[in-house]
């Protein structure tokens, strides 16, 4: 077996997801053997110090720098990873793209549904491949569900029910750091988790939300102001200055499929109790599904049968499931968050190789923040508002730019 193409990576900042991305690349040629690329560590950009330095010596970069242009534009790097604060992530995906490279970035791309229109919009301009980081359709047993959905197993879907409850901002002394200014962060959970519930609930179904209702919460206002270079997790003390939140902690909906199905959704960062309960409900004429995160390897299958077969049974993640078996062997063998990981980065580098068509991409997170905006829309009109289409939107501008580039 030959080691495959060469795919020179670059990973623009390593806090925690550039960190998971980096030890993706290193692990992957053990964990996929048919592996058709070979990945190469070639340069991290950090502002830190400390990291640039963990970033050759305990990953293994070829190089480390300050500057993020200098590695989207390096002529050693092919595909470039976008884990920098939300803020970043449009004017480094619109370099990379105008570079030519590749690029994958973790959600939401900015923090404002217009951002992801204009990420999509560079990738289709440059004609470059694009991914996207909604890890959790990864997890071998979500997979096993949508083939589930898919097969009819379920019967019609007639309800969905999404959520993504979380604790990390529940503590009223938590700082307040980029992720809950508007300006930097974007939305608050509606950008940060219910993205990924969302595109969760297009991955399974296959369906597009249609319509919507919904309503929002800023639960904590005021939290510590951060000194120094603080920790997202960092905490302060009831004396010190505080300022104010600025944008919503919590978040929920009412739907509509296009399909015919209705669905409810909520997230939250600050209630207490769910760690990081980010599951769904499918619910069909034949039977049910229900998925959570916090037991990644459980799925839950109720069949309609007859009267003393019906009930739950718990199927346990293992080998017989994608992905699972180049992880573990066997059953009930866990695997965890980073593999997830691990599983997406093999399929976007695969594709790259392939040229076969990668999602999730920048044009479905473009659909995922379509319902962003009917929800912000409707946070203001207070009534049910329609998803716009603007992936289409996006689609009709290109096309209309190309069209008068070749007149």
């Amino acid at each position: 077996m030959t080691a495959g193409r060469r795919v020179g990576i670059a990973v623009l900042g390593l806090g925690w997801m550039g960190q998971a991305h980096s030890r993706s690349a290193l692990r992957l040629p053990s964990l996929f053997p048919d592996h058709a690329y070979a990945p190469e560590l070639v340069v991290c950009a950090d502002t830190d110090p400390g990291r640039r330095e963990r970033a050759v010596r305990d990953f293994g970069f070829a190089r480390a720098t300050e500057d993020w242009r200098e590695a989207v534009e390096a002529d050693d790097v092919d595909a470039v990873w976008v884990t920098a604060p939300n803020m970043l992530h449009v004017p480094m995906i619109e370099a990379a793209c105008a570079a030519g490279k590749a690029v994958f970035s973790e959600k939401p791309i900015g923090g404002k549904p217009e951002h992801a229109v204009a990420a999509y919009r560079a990738a289709l301009a440059a004609g470059v491949p694009s991914g996207v980081g909604y890890n959790y359709l990864w997890a071998p047993l979500v997979l096993h569900a949508r083939a589930m959905v898919a097969e009819g197993r379920l019967g019609r879907i007639t309800h969905y029910r999404g959520r993504f409850l979380s604790m990390y901002g529940s503590d009223e002394l938590g700082l307040l750091t980029w992720r809950f200014k508007l300006a930097e962060a974007g939305y608050g959970v509606t950008s940060d988790i219910l993205s990924h519930s969302v595109s969760m609930a297009r991955f399974l179904l296959g369906d597009e939300i249609s319509e919507l209702v919904g309503m929002r919460e800023t639960t904590i206002p005021r939290r510590p102001l951060p000194t120094g270079a603080a920790s997202h997790y960092g905490r302060g003390r009831p004396e010190d200055p505080h300022g104010d939140v600025e944008n919503e902690d919590f978040a929920s909906m009412l739907c509509r499929f296009a399909g015919g199905a209705t669905g409810t959704f909520e997230c939250s960062r600050t209630m207490v109790g769910p760690e990081s309960q980010n599951a769904f409900e499918i619910y069909g004429t034949e039977g049910s599904l229900a998925w959570n995160l916090e037991r990644v390897n459980e799925l839950q299958y109720y069949r309609r049968g007859p009267e003393a077969e019906t009930g739950w049974t718990t199927v346990f993640g293992g080998d017989r499931f994608p992905y699972h078996g180049a992880f573990v062997p066997g059953q009930a063998n866990a695997i965890g968050f980073e593999d997830l990981v691990a599983i997406e980065d093999h399929a976007f580098l695969q594709s790259l190789v392939t040229g076969e068509p990668f999602s999730p991409s920048f044009g479905d997170a473009v659909d995922v923040v379509a319902v962003q905006q009917a929800l912000v829309d409707s946070w203001s009109s207070r009534t049910w508002e329609t998803v716009p289409a603007l992936r289409a939107q996006a689609d009709g501008a290109h096309a209309a730019a190309t069209t008068a580039q070749e007149d």
